[in-house]
């Protein structure tokens, strides 16, 4: 049997270590992944640490971009390839939606829904995220969510408070290894 090849987006986060290169390599490991191909990763961006509480400006900022990709995998077999490489680079999962050295997150796995204990595609939030949504329209102008419509429009709505990582200023709060 010929395994179905799949277009998927991924999107990557980092607010600890030195963000950037942690994110890039993340990317070369999961494009070296067996059943992963075509990967093709967007610029880098920098944004304000989200939390539960909301945006907090004292914490270190983030590094987001996102990747799209085809593969072979299951959808559980892909997110377990994407946990292995956080949990290499890493990611401690004590507070929801606190620091972390990497996140990477499953938005779309071609046109399927998914909803169970450990796997929500499309992504839930990924409509309400400047982060996500402004380094996607960076790599795909005309992209569009499923279930939620062009992202340019999506973007337009929320506002986009990210800049690009190359233009943001070396003292942003980050605490990059490097500087």
């Amino acid at each position: 049997m010929i395994a179905q090849i799949v277009p998927v987006l991924l999107a990557f986060g980092a607010n600890l270590g030195d963000r950037g290169e942690t994110i890039r390599a993340a990317q070369r490991a999961l494009a070296e992944t067996p059943g992963i191909e075509g990967f093709e990763a967007s610029p880098l961006r920098e944004t304000i640490a989200l939390t539960e509480a909301g945006p907090d400006p004292d914490a270190p900022r983030y590094i987001n971009g996102v990747a799209r990709a085809r593969t072979t995998l299951t959808p559980h077999a892909l997110l377990d390839a994407m946990q292995a490489i956080e949990t290499r680079f890493g990611r401690v999962r004590e507070a929801r939606w606190g620091d972390r050295t990497l996140d990477i997150d499953l938005v779309l796995f071609g046109g399927r829904v998914i909803d169970d204990d450990r796997l929500q595609v499309p992504h839930p939030r990924a409509h309400e995220r400047d982060f996500v949504l402004a380094p996607w329209l960076d790599l795909d102008p005309d992209a569009v969510l499923m279930g939620h419509g062009r992202v340019a429009d999506l973007l337009a709505r929320i506002g986009d408070t990210t800049v690009p990582a190359d233009a943001a200023p070396r003292d942003s709060g980050a605490t990059d290894a490097q500087d």
